[in-house]
């Protein structure tokens, strides 16, 4: 966490400055699997420095592509490095991403019939699997990572609907359009899911970890102050411990 030390700097001294404005917002860009985090720590950082947050969500991949045409976002918080690395390549970042949590994959199901076994997808009544698209979604390329290993990909690549994001993942889900999904565990351990038909943890030496990363945007000069407390807030340990109650892991809980 070497490059963060000016950023934590410049994040004490503005915070308690008087003479800050704080009535600026910044945009923050946000990986569909880390939605329900990010409302909280948001939430967090507005209540500690005034600044307003607003957040758009979608897959890393759309946001990427929106953000290098140019979209005004001031953050990017991402389900990959790839993606990050790829805007920073376009030099349409300040500095290199870095890692700021490392995701869990899940399969859940509301429905009670279902057994929670890789296996079981064979099986002639699960009809549909939700995972979100690969081109664009990476816990979508680490559910066909599973499903590679497991040695069924191709008997149930049929069965699979792709979802434009974990979001949209998620409504296949819970809408019971799929009869199972691959999903972020920060969705199941969430207030709005918690407690919502049943889920199992994929062992995760069954797909490439993944590395969480995030980046801050060239954009508007005037707010890149704001951006960088953000920046600097996220990695913060009040904020990893948010993150590790969503599933995630951080460089704290290794």
């Amino acid at each position: 966490m070497h490059k963060l030390s000016i950023y934590i700097l410049l994040f004490c001294l503005i915070n308690f400055s008087c003479n800050y404005d704080k009535t600026n917002s910044i945009t923050i860009a946000t990986a569909a699997n880390v939605q329900f985090a990010m409302d909280t720590i948001a939430s967090l950082f507005e209540e500690e420095t005034g600044i307003q947050t607003n957040i758009v969500v979608g897959s890393s991949g759309k946001l990427t592509a929106q953000i290098l045409q140019g979209a005004p976002y001031d953050i990017f918080v991402s389900a990959d490095m790839k993606y990050p690395v790829e805007i920073y390549n376009n030099n349409m970042a300040f500095l290199l991403p870095e890692i700021y949590a490392y995701g869990s994959l899940v399969i859940w199901t509301l429905k009670d019939s279902i057994l929670l076994n890789l296996n079981y997808l064979i099986d002639e009544n699960i009809r549909h699997i939700a995972i979100a698209n690969p081109k664009t979604a990476p816990y979508g390329i680490a559910a066909i990572q599973v499903l590679e290993k497991a040695g069924i990909l191709e008997a149930v690549q049929k069965k699979l609907v792709f979802g434009e994001s974990i979001s949209q993942t998620n409504q296949f889900i819970t809408s019971k359009t799929a009869d199972i999904g691959f999903t972020a565990k920060s969705v199941v351990l969430s207030s709005q899911m918690r407690n919502t038909g049943i889920w199992t943890e994929i062992d995760p030496a069954n797909y490439t970890p993944i590395q969480q990363g995030a980046v801050i945007i060239k954009r508007n000069q005037s707010q890149i102050k704001s951006a960088e407390m953000f920046y600097s807030f996220l990695f913060s340990e009040e904020v990893q411990i948010i993150l590790n109650t969503f599933g995630y892991k951080t460089e704290r809980s290794k």
